[in-house]
């Protein structure tokens, strides 16, 4: 039982785990959280489309890896078709390109063998969001993609491949900007922030404890761009201080979720938000809230490639 609202320890770690159902009960303060509080990510609105040019929904790009790489991608194209992008396009090596055609319809694709390619195809100014990392590569070539896409002012989600050469390469590491946005694990978070890590992996022998979101907001202000620590616990911060959390948990738990590509599909909801004009700050908390949601309406058995098809429900049970 808890007065007011519930607390971070109500929901991060685990918390969860040994609070059980908690109980919230009223005692007359104002509804509204002070200033700089932690916010809980709630059910989204302005999902829907209305008259319109699928341009007027933006055209998000998806870079993919070598051959037998690509599956990654794709899911994150999907991700990001399904949540709205009017259009969406993988751009792939060459090497690639029939692999990708025999498994895409409605995804467009483009030739990017490296960073000059991609120069030139976002000469397209239709372009405006870009998702890195799933199935990449961590290669000459893709440091120099990521490079690239760094430096050409768009929205720009780094996942997975992306995070590691973020974190071997303090150059690329210190061209981030504030249309960025990471989405990292643990192990990649440790990677990219290895001292706020061990922080927080420290034993709370005193108080206050060094907590996920005192992290997350340490790593998003180091960083100059959104970050979005996934978990069930997903906190997300901007280098404002402005903190949210993602809880997948008590009624909202989606143990599902832990498959093999639920990342990227996440990073492709992300990249499609973005492209649809959505902040980084919003389009993460709104990708990570559907996420959960897609992963609750299909339930046990889900795989990855199922989360984009369980998403039209979703939206439309936000539109009754």
């Amino acid at each position: 039982m808890t007065f007011h609202r519930g607390k971070l320890g109500h929901y991060l770690e685990d918390g969860p785990q040994y609070c059980g159902t908690v109980v919230y009960v009223d005692i007359g303060l104002p509804a509204a959280a002070p200033s700089g509080a932690v916010r809980l990510v709630a059910a989204p609105r302005g999902l829907a489309k209305y008259a319109g040019h699928k341009y007027d929904y933006g055209h998000a790009l998806i870079l993919s890896g070598e051959v037998g790489k690509g599956g990654a991608a794709r899911m994150a194209a999907r991700g990001a078709l399904r949540i709205g992008a009017g259009a969406v396009t993988v751009g792939c090596p060459p090497s690639a390109l029939i692999e990708n055609a025999a498994q895409l319809n409605a995804v467009m694709l483009r030739r990017v063998p490296g960073a000059d390619a991609l120069s030139e195809v976002l000469t397209d100014k239709r372009i405006n969001a870009l998702c890195l990392g799933p199935g990449l590569g961590t290669g000459a070539r893709e440091v120099d993609l990521v490079r690239a896409a760094l430096t050409a002012e768009r929205g720009l989600v780094l996942d997975a491949d992306a995070l590691t050469l973020l974190s071997q390469d303090a150059d690329l590491f210190a061209l981030l900007h504030d249309k960025c946005v990471l989405t990292p694990h643990g192990g990649e978070f440790a990677r990219l922030f290895p001292d706020i890590a061990e922080k927080l992996d420290a034993p709370a022998l005193t108080g206050p404890a060094y907590s996920k979101v005192d992290a997350v907001r340490a790593a998003a202000q180091r960083a100059g761009c959104t970050v979005l620590f996934k978990g069930p616990d997903t906190v997300i911060a901007d280098p404002s201080g402005r903190c949210s959390v993602n809880a997948a948990v008590y009624d909202r738990s989606a143990p599902w979720l832990a498959t093999a590509g639920a990342g990227d599909v996440l990073a492709g909801f992300i990249t499609g938000l973005m492209a649809r004009g959505f902040a980084p700050m919003h389009a993460a908390e709104v990708g990570a809230w559907l996420h959960v949601e897609c992963a609750r309406a299909f339930g046990p058995g889900l795989i990855a490639e199922d989360l984009p098809e369980a998403l039209p429900g979703v939206l439309r049970d936000l539109e009754k």
